[in-house]
């Protein structure tokens, strides 16, 4: 029809994969932008948050404009132990500012702890808050295979469906 813009959705991947924390030098776990209390944490440049990190990185993929590293790098100490929540939430922002739109991010992750399932809808729910967007989060074990079932680390996966805001759409 004439005049009538199309918007074409675009999908992103993101990975992220963090190793548990030595014994001797113990963090937090933050998965899912929740605490985990009593859980051993993750290493990395800011909280570990694998779900989180995923899903900012999903989010770049799908606008094109980079992945977390160019965003959020270890050379930007400025990010240095950053909640992975407040990564989601400027990413979020960042893609916005780059003239699109979110519209989900799915979000898997691997590992043999800790037990998500009771506090699923509140990850969701924090997600979903710091991307102004539906965030669903589902959590798989490997059956003892690979990394994560030596329960040497946490990996996540995630993709993301973005578009171009109506006036950046082209007709």
């Amino acid at each position: 029809m004439a005049g009538m813009n199309v918007v074409l959705p675009r999908t992103g991947i993101g990975i992220d994969v963090h190793a548990y924390a030595a014994e001797d030098a113990p963090r937090p776990l933050w998965l899912g932008g929740l605490l985990w209390e009593g859980e051993r944490g993750l290493a990395g440049h800011s909280d570990g948050d694998p779900v989180a990190h995923a899903a900012a990185d999903a989010l770049f993929s799908a606008a094109g404009i980079g992945d977390l590293g160019t965003h959020f790098g270890t050379s930007r100490p400025e990010f240095a132990g950053a909640s992975g929540v407040t990564l989601l939430a400027e990413a979020a922002r960042i893609v916005r500012a780059a003239g699109f739109e979110i519209g989900n991010v799915a979000v898997q992750f691997v590992a043999n702890r800790p037990k998500f399932g009771p506090r699923r809808e509140e990850s969701q729910q924090v997600l979903s808050a710091a991307a102004g967007a539906p965030i669903s989060v589902t959590a798989t074990t490997s059956d003892g295979l690979g990394f994560a079932g030596r329960g040497e680390g946490i990996s996540a996966v995630a993709t993301a469906l973005v578009y171009p805001k109506p006036s950046a759409a082209i007709g």
